[in-house]
């Protein structure tokens, strides 16, 4: 038995009525109809209807199972449309992970201004800074801020950021201005947990790579952290060009050893496969990437 064709059948002549009515709305013979009903009471083992010469009516039972039916129903055909096609139209839920700072300043207006243009889009959006796996937790899209290696992911580049090391001009009038990275261990600095080098910090110069030991004052797991105790002149950061940019151009905070260059990483939107891309995630992604084209900070 087609289940899913029966409780069709049995939606239908609740809601037309009679088995002829149902038969001829579906297409089917009215012995077909007896049968699909026939065959889901018999499942069951409980009448679903109450027949008589004139009319038909449900069941307690029928009551209950009938409007499970249409739930179930309904459901089936919203899951239809939304991994189908559709002419291309974006229509569902987008569940996305990025990380918080970058999701905040940049992110936080794009949702708005994607479902301005695709109004039958919902967004789940999730900011950590946390490296999720994304087809294990389920997002159909990350946004990542990396010096991307090989992976099983496909991912698109949407914009490069660099880090910069940077401190405000009352806490190097104070203090004095590093002209060396060496020179970070006998200063206080701002660290971020999730680098990579902890408490070392790589630059390259003019006489090659450069480790530089700091001993941090403050550690934290958000850079928007380490950029306001910059400000308020804590110590010396070393954070992207995407959060500290706008700062550097209007002189709240100075590069510091500008000869010597910190990791530079692009930023991406990464998702599971190429295969079957849905509208709404390919739109998206080409929403991104446009979006991304124009300079969003200076670097």
């Amino acid at each position: 038995m087609d289940r899913f064709q029966a409780m069709r059948t049995l939606v239908q002549v609740v809601d037309t009525g009679s088995f002829v009515a149902a038969a001829e709305s579906l297409d089917l013979s009215k012995a077909a109809v007896s049968r699909h009903v026939a065959e889901l009471e018999a499942r069951l083992g409980v009448r679903l209807l109450h027949r008589t010469t004139r009319r038909l009516s449900l069941t307690e039972e029928g009551e209950v199972f009938t409007q499970r039916c249409r739930e179930l129903l309904a459901g089936l055909e919203a899951a239809e449309t939304e991994v189908s096609a559709h002419g291309g139209e974006a229509i569902g839920l987008l569940r996305v992970n990025a990380p918080v700072s970058f999701g905040i300043q940049h992110l936080a207006g794009v949702w708005p201004a994607f479902q301005a243009l695709h109004p039958r889009v919902s967004f789940d959006v999730t900011l950590s800074d946390r490296v999720a796996d994304i087809v294990e937790e389920g997002f159909d899209l990350a946004i990542r801020i990396t010096q991307l290696h090989s992976s099983s992911l496909i991912a698109r580049r949407l914009a490069s950021t660099r880090m910069v090391l940077c401190a405000s001009p009352a806490y190097l009038q104070r203090h004095g201005t590093p002209v060396h990275p060496s020179e970070l261990a006998q200063h206080q600095v701002l660290a971020y947990s999730y680098w990579s080098g902890r408490d070392e910090w790589a630059f390259d110069g003019p006489e090659g790579p450069v480790l530089a030991k700091t001993h941090p004052c403050l550690r934290t797991n958000n850079g928007d952290t380490c950029r306001a105790g910059a400000l308020a002149h804590r110590g010396i950061i070393l954070q992207p060009s995407f959060l500290v940019g706008h700062d550097l151009a209007e002189g709240s905070l100075v590069e510091l050893c500008p000869g010597y260059r910190a990791l530079e990483m692009g930023i991406y939107a990464v998702y599971g496969s190429r295969k079957h891309v849905a509208p709404k995630l390919r739109l998206l992604i080409d929403f991104l990437a446009a979006h991304f084209a124009t300079p969003r900070w200076p670097d």
